[in-house]
């Protein structure tokens, strides 16, 4: 039986079969989702928020509380779209605002502009670029250095 799902803030309505999962849902859309660990739960690149219609949804496993707990924009509300199966109507997800960067080079490759959006790390979701932040070679020093994210473990092993 199909139900149907509310995106925010784009306001797309999409169908999806009952125990279908919200990352089909955003992939039926076109919506940009990196979906870095091919869906096992284990990165943010899926996360979502769902304004409405929790009961809708399955229970948070204990795999996806693990993931979510590491997400620094993680709320209440929070769900990882992958493993979100949608098994009744009146769900209404918010995409979270920002891109999560897949590569350094993605980063590098915007030397000397100002970000569009908020980029984001790809497993925590915290915030590396702020959108309007002009880019520059000592900020990607920065990234590149920071311990805190090992992104530079992270970049090795994705490429």
């Amino acid at each position: 039986m199909v139900k149907t799902v509310r995106l925010e803030p784009i306001a797309q309505e999409s169908a999806v079969e009952t125990n279908g999962n919200l990352l089909s849902v955003l992939l039926h859309q076109e919506l940009t989702v990196l979906k870095e660990c091919g869906g096992r739960g284990m990165c943010a690149t899926c996360h979502v928020y769902v304004n409405d219609g929790m009961g809708s949804l399955t229970p948070i496993s204990r795999r996806e509380q693990r993931t979510l707990a590491i997400i620094t924009s993680c709320k209440g509300n929070s769900r990882l779209a992958c493993q979100a199966r949608v098994m009744g109507n009146g769900v209404i997800v918010e995409v979270p605002p920002g891109m999560y960067v897949n590569s350094i080079k993605d980063i590098e490759s915007l030397i000397g502009r100002r970000a569009a959006q908020d980029l984001l790390h790809p497993l925590t979701g915290k915030v590396l670029v702020e959108q309007g932040k002009l880019i520059t070679r000592s900020m990607m020093r920065q990234i590149e250095n920071s311990k805190d994210l090992n992104l530079n473990d992270y970049f090795k092993h994705s490429n």
